[in-house]
């Protein structure tokens, strides 16, 4: 093709589409400003960076900046954390949010706003916020649980001083503060599906759980599949607040609160290294890319409409 006459009618195109590009424009440079010029800061990873030589002045390294992370003795121990945990998240908040969006397309139009709120309340704290909460149901005098338990004649239990608790606590914790934004995106995604389907199985004589298996379901799926593909592509990144604020930093949990982000941190604070923490910020970006490709490569196999590309 002529590359002038691909270049008039490029255009032509974005002289009629004008208006849609101009209000896309602050997006797109949103994009590039926040988004893809930071990328140039990536070369630090292979660099020991030096404040006073620069960015491009410092000395390459090569991969000594990846070693730090995988020679650690604690390497195994925070990958393994911070993929259990994101894989428990990912399993959990799918199965519950679904069903609480079925729960709520049931229940009657008046009483939906106040379940909606609720549910959605939560999403808005910031960790922060979230951990003075946890504190107060699990501090040793005056934690809620602890009053229960002392009304009962039990000895209180010391929840931050003990690891044993805290795989479930924290599933809990990410449960109840995310479970409303999920819940309310399968909400809308069953809202959307045709109400002459149920209609048809309700003249069949289908019970409400034949509905939700035949119909619900199966037209929610395709929905359910690209927030998977999503949700996988961040296994290797968790929540630094979740697992920095809500933990407390105390270092008696480290072993089943520790993930890869915090670990980072603290070595960050405790070392300086720049070049360290960007490396090991692009392995998870690259591990987390491998991963959404793989997925969606997988469920292409099975079933190629449901994949995301």
């Amino acid at each position: 093709m002529n590359p002038f006459a691909w270049v008039r009618t490029e255009c032509k195109l974005l002289y009629k589409n004008r208006e849609l590009f101009l209000m896309a424009l602050p997006g797109v440079l949103f994009k590039v400003i926040f988004n893809y010029l930071p990328l140039i800061g990536l070369i630090i990873a292979f660099k020991r960076y030096n404040y006073a030589k620069g960015l491009w002045g410092s000395d390459w390294v090569g991969f000594e900046n990846f070693k730090f992370f995988f020679t650690s003795d604690n390497a195994f121990r925070i990958t393994r954390n911070t993929i259990l945990y994101n894989a428990g998240f990912i399993v959990l908040t799918t199965v519950i949010a679904v069903a609480f969006a079925i729960m709520m397309n049931e229940i009657n139009r008046r009483w939906l706003k106040l379940h909606q709120t609720v549910l959605f309340l939560p999403y808005f704290l910031s960790w922060v916020v979230v951990s003075y909460v946890t504190l107060g149901f699990l501090d040793h005098k005056n934690g809620f649980l602890n009053q229960i338990l002392m009304s009962f004649g039990a000895d209180p239990i010391k929840w931050y001083q003990d690891s044993a608790y805290w795989p479930v606590i924290i599933v809990l914790v990410y449960l109840w503060k995310s479970v409303g934004f999920s819940s309310l995106i399968y909400y809308a995604g069953i809202i959307g599906i045709d109400p002459s389907y149920y209609e048809a199985a309700r003249i069949d004589g289908a019970s409400k759980l034949q509905m939700v298996r035949s119909i619900t379901i199966p037209l929610l799926t395709p929905l359910i599949v690209i927030l998977f593909i999503v949700a996988v592509g961040g296994i290797f990144r968790a929540d630094f607040g979740l697992f920095y604020f809500v933990p407390n930093d105390v270092s008696f949990l480290y072993p089943v609160t520790d993930v890869i982000d915090t670990y980072v941190y603290r070595s960050l604070r405790v070392v300086g290294d720049v070049g360290m923490s960007t490396a090991v910020g692009l392995y998870q970006s690259i591990v987390g890319l491998v991963l959404v490709l793989t997925t969606n490569w997988i469920i292409k196999k099975i079933n190629s409409e449901n994949a995301l590309w």
